[in-house]
């Protein structure tokens, strides 16, 4: 059931980024807040800055759209990512917010393969003592969101993300740990 609404929530998002008008796209030294092609999802300050991340965001508007949907209002691009490398098995993407008081990180695990995959996706806060959020499951989709809000942005900021997807045998074919910021 989960995967069907999942599936109902991206076809929602994707028609509405097709119906959007055409925003400008980042360059480099983009200021915050500019928009993704063809999205109303706008890059971090990082992410503008991130080749890579402004390369995926433009060749998959579709993707960035509704996995921001997911995580809700206010969150900028932070970080895109195929994964394992240019095969694409799954795109991990990491989007912040920050507002008065209040900053968040999200993360959604999109699976780019042809069939449902057992996928883990797991967010720790940088924080001691705090719980780790997860989405674990077979999905055809993606796994996530999973998404962690403080008022302190130290506890947000250099947030640890894991992204694992396992083939029909058991065997890790992604098996990801990185910050889920762009962090020292």
């Amino acid at each position: 059931m989960r995967n069907l609404v999942r599936t109902v929530a991206v076809g929602a998002s994707l028609v509405a980024s097709v119906l959007a008008a055409p925003q400008a796209i980042a360059q480099d030294g983009a200021p915050t807040g500019q928009r993704i092609a063809d999205t109303s999802v706008r890059l971090s300050p990082a992410g503008a800055q991130d080749a890579r991340t402004r390369a995926i965001a433009e060749a998959a508007p579709a993707a960035v759209t509704a996995s921001a949907t997911l995580c809700g209002s206010g969150y900028e691009l932070e970080i895109a990512e195929r994964l394992p490398d240019a095969r694409r098995y799954g795109t991990l993407f990491t989007y912040v917010k920050s507002s008065v008081g209040k900053f968040g990180v999200c993360a959604v695990f999109e699976n780019n393969t042809s069939s449902a995959k057992h996928m883990k996706l797991k967010l720790c806060p940088n924080k001691t003592g705090a719980a780790c959020k997860v989405d674990e499951g077979t999905f055809s989709q993606y796994a996530g969101p999973v998404k962690y809000e403080s008022s302190n942005s130290l506890h947000v900021m250099c947030s640890e993300v894991t992204a694992i997807m396992w083939d029909a045998n058991g065997k890790p074919i992604i098996d990801r740990v990185m910050s889920a910021t762009l962090c020292d």
